[in-house]
């Protein structure tokens, strides 16, 4: 039979990936003639970024994925062992979108639309966790339908701490996921969740260790990765470590290399649960689950899209900039500084923002 097509552009060669990769039955045999279709961030370079071309890509490959008649599953992942994404290219913010708003609304338009063709994506759709997921990179990241991580990823954001506020997706999608209280955490005050804080918070699906230690795979040292109560009576699972603790997790991750092949088998194994069902099924399903995302996400991403905008003139131009030309381990503002002078009536303008950034020792402000 000679099919229709029903792409709106040919997918173009950049930094986003488009592979149909085999899928699996019960027994581990490859299955012939059915696919998932992987979409992978390829911008290792700056931790998988997504700069607005990335976008556009990202939305061509989702409907790709869907349009595909032989495809189980979309995949959604990034390149390497360090990240799956880390939200927008803050060097295009910084250096092209700052001070811009009407530039800003365009590409927010197009990153909206990213969005939406994840939620609406006629496959299933899996996020593969494979390092850090953070700002936007959390956004999209559950937009997605399923997500299977290492156990060395993390989960957070990033905005009220460098200029902008999760509302591409987090404030509409971490309350309906963890509950109001936890995702204010995450989302007001940045505080960075490990895998198992995640896991147990009912983010992700599931989660397995990938660091490799003499041969063995062991779990992240950098977390608690059993449960206790402390000395104050909190119950205490999947904290970072600090301390001595710290130390020698550092040493073992030195000692170790980090194997993604659990990972991809617990990617493949949920691959075939979802093979194994009535694909009408399954797509009802999963449009009827999506509802709830969908009924916060499209309430509120124009107005959230043009208060973005807006932001573009004032905090997310300090924040993106501080982000991008502070000194290592110095890229947030003076947020001190910054609410004396806004209370005392200073006016945003260029001088105020170059007044707040974070500087190197002995640089005269």
């Amino acid at each position: 039979m000679e099919f229709k097509n029903h792409e709106l552009a040919p997918f173009p060669e950049g930094k986003v990936l488009y592979e149909r990769r085999p899928v699996r039955d019960a027994s581990g045999a490859i299955v012939e003639g059915l696919y998932a279709a992987w979409i992978i961030l390829d911008n290792q370079k700056q931790l998988n970024s997504y700069d607005t071309d990335m976008v556009k890509q990202v939305i061509l490959a989702f409907r790709r994925a869907g349009n595909e008649r032989d495809v189980v599953a979309a995949v959604f992942t990034g390149a390497g062992n360090r990240a799956f994404c880390t939200g927008g290219n803050t060097k295009e913010y910084a250096e092209y979108y700052a001070g811009r708003p009407e530039e800003y609304l365009q590409y927010m338009k197009l990153f909206n639309d990213m969005v939406t063709a994840i939620l609406e994506c006629d496959r299933p759709v899996v996020c593969r966790v494979n390092g850090m997921r953070i700002a936007g990179g959390q956004e999209i990241g559950m937009a997605c339908d399923f997500s299977v991580a290492s156990d060395l990823a993390n989960f957070g954001q990033a905005g009220p701490k460098h200029g902008s506020a999760p509302d591409g997706g987090s404030t509409d999608f971490l309350p309906l996921l963890v509950g109001m209280e936890r995702a204010m955490e995450s989302l007001a005050l940045c505080v960075p969740w490990s895998a198992y804080r995640a896991l147990d918070y009912g983010l992700v699906t599931e989660i397995v260790p990938c660091l490799r230690v003499d041969g063995e795979l062991v779990p992240n040292p950098f977390v608690t990765t059993d449960r206790y109560v402390d000395d104050r009576g909190r119950r205490v699972y999947g904290e970072f470590v600090g301390g001595s603790a710290r130390v020698a997790a550092k040493e073992t991750m030195k000692r170790g290399t980090v194997d993604l092949t659990p990972l991809d088998e617990a990617v493949d194994g949920l691959i075939t649960k979802l093979l194994l069902t009535f694909p009408g099924c399954t797509q009802k399903t999963l449009q009827s689950a999506r509802k709830h995302k969908r009924h916060h996400w499209d309430a509120n991403r124009e107005s959230n899209r043009a208060w973005l905008g807006l932001n573009m003139m004032t905090e997310a131009q300090a924040g993106f900039r501080a982000f991008n030309e502070g000194p290592r381990g110095q890229r947030e503002i003076d947020f001190i500084d910054l609410r004396r002078r806004l209370a005392s009536g200073q006016r945003w303008d260029e001088g105020l923002i170059d007044d707040v950034q974070p500087r190197a020792a002995g640089e005269a402000s």
